[in-house]
């Protein structure tokens, strides 16, 4: 009950401290007064509308006051990624809107990396017994993967983020009880979900250079979007082939391992 109650209150404390942060901005040329905001506070987006009508919003206020969007930003994504809330492709694309495909791109994949890290710690200090009582079966076969592979761990991390066989959130949480180191932890999610940003900041720059949703059809949209995807699937292959040489990743090498051992 008491790692229980600590992690609500870290929970608590974050929340309140990015209400703060979202709800007393400086003043600007949209979000100066409450009247010209319609008496709303910046919000997460839920779909696409509500992202592009934050999109606009931010970067209207972006040319008064850079810093404090980009603190902003860091904050809201740390808060998704630690505490494991769906939702980061959102903040993904609306980098690409705010801070450009290159910026954005390396903003999102250190965001994503330091996020993670943190649910790792949280999931350490408070989590574990949470996370195996309510998911002892996910946690067991992830548990058998790990063993088997652990002389490749690093790959094998790296093929479950690029290609994973379990939720991105889950993998945050079960890593300190899979005794995976930290910095293995770190690099693999900074490496191997560099693809996925890729697109998601990509389609936000892209999308943030539209006038209307028909030019969202056009021949060169498209043609951008397809070799976005081109790109990210390269290094997605190339571990692909490497773990399939390397790494055990199916049951019958499981049931194997697993006979290995016990006949030792």
């Amino acid at each position: 009950m008491r790692p229980l109650l600590g992690l609500l209150l870290v929970f608590a404390g974050c929340t309140f401290a990015l209400y703060l942060l979202s709800t007393r901005l400086p003043r600007g040329r949209r979000l100066g007064s409450t009247e010209e905001a319609g008496g709303r506070s910046l919000w997460f987006p839920s779909d696409l509308a509500e992202l592009r009508e934050l999109s606009e919003v931010l970067r209207d206020y972006r040319k008064e006051h850079q810093a404090y969007v980009f603190l902003l930003f860091c904050s809201a994504y740390l808060y998704k990624q630690g505490f494991a809330i769906p939702g980061s492709s959102f903040l993904n694309v609306l980098a690409g809107a705010l801070f450009g495909p290159w910026l954005g791109l390396l903003l999102c994949c250190v965001l994503t990396s330091v996020g993670a890290t943190c649910c790792y710690l949280l999931s350490s200090i408070f989590g574990k017994q949470l996370v195996v009582s309510y998911f002892p079966d996910k946690v067991a076969l992830l548990q058998r993967k790990v063993e088997e592979n652990r002389n490749s761990l690093f790959f094998f991390l790296l093929f479950l983020r690029l290609f994973p066989m379990t939720p991105n959130w889950f993998l945050n949480l079960s890593a300190p009880i899979l005794n995976i180191p930290i910095v293995q932890f770190f690099f693999s999610v900074l490496i191997g979900l560099i693809p996925y940003n890729f697109i998601c900041v990509q389609t936000g720059s892209i999308l943030s250079t539209l006038t209307s949703l028909d030019a969202l059809f056009s021949w060169d949209t498209v043609f951008k979007l397809l070799a976005i995807a081109m790109v990210a699937l390269i290094p997605g292959t190339l571990i692909k082939k490497f773990n399939q040489k390397h790494l055990q990743l199916n049951e019958t090498s499981t049931a194997n391992h697993i006979h290995s051992r016990k006949d030792t």
